[in-house]
């Protein structure tokens, strides 16, 4: 039979052990749960697109797993081929498209939300843990300030003119603390991680040892 003394031993160390990511665990979910996850993806800023007609016929695909998907880029409408080797953009008259220009860019921001670009520079490289990671590139990320002067990023797809993605100080507090939520301090995406598990195996037994203790000394105390 487990002796007290040893049930306090193990709860007392392993919850000294545990204490600290405990904390991080209720710190970063306070804060998620007061934040709403639409403006900390930067929605509010985003204007709504004016619907427009346009007479595309689609392209003859020649594979099956093949897409085709339609985008308002300035004044012109382009569309997209998606297959296994990637995305291809094409105009009206079914010609490969260039990217758009830095102005431009600007200009889609400027248009598309409520921000107003001050800057543009060309992303493509990917870095670990960078804030349009998991994004295909390039990107255009765009520097914008804010009604309330806060500096924001916009990152603009250079072929379809679509916004992909706003980056605030809201957005990195909250990816670092995500980070340090599921314990992935660099990538912050992996939930698969060794150290959650650990230390979600280790919060589980500090949990049982209380309670067993919880009751060993008050069946004793009788």
């Amino acid at each position: 039979m487990i002796k007290n003394k040893t049930i306090r031993f193990v709860h007392k160390y392993i919850s000294f052990f545990i204490s600290l990511q405990l904390l991080l665990w209720t710190v970063s979910g306070i804060y998620f749960s007061f934040n709403k996850i639409e403006n900390v993806r930067g929605e509010q800023y985003v204007l709504p697109i004016k619907a427009k007609e346009f007479n595309i016929n689609p392209p003859d695909l020649k594979q099956a797993s093949e897409a085709v998907n339609y985008f308002y880029r300035l004044d012109q409408i382009i569309y997209s081929i998606k297959n296994s080797n990637g995305i291809r953009y094409y105009d009206q008259d079914h010609r490969p498209v260039k990217k758009i220009s830095f102005d431009q860019a600007k200009q889609i921001v400027n248009l598309r939300t409520t921000l107003k670009a001050l800057s543009v520079s060309l992303v493509n490289s990917s870095s670990s843990g960078s804030e349009y990671r998991g994004r295909q590139l390039p990107l255009y990320k765009v520097s914008a300030k804010s009604e309330s002067d806060s500096i924001i990023n916009v990152y603009v797809d250079p072929y379809s003119g679509n916004i992909s993605l706003i980056r605030s100080n809201q957005w990195r507090l909250w990816d670092f603390l995500w980070g340090l939520h599921i314990m992935d301090w660099i990538e912050r995406d992996n939930i698969d991680n060794y150290f959650l598990k650990f230390f979600s195996i280790l919060a589980l037994i500090s949990s049982i040892s209380g309670i067993i203790l919880f009751f060993k000394v008050k069946k004793k105390s009788f």
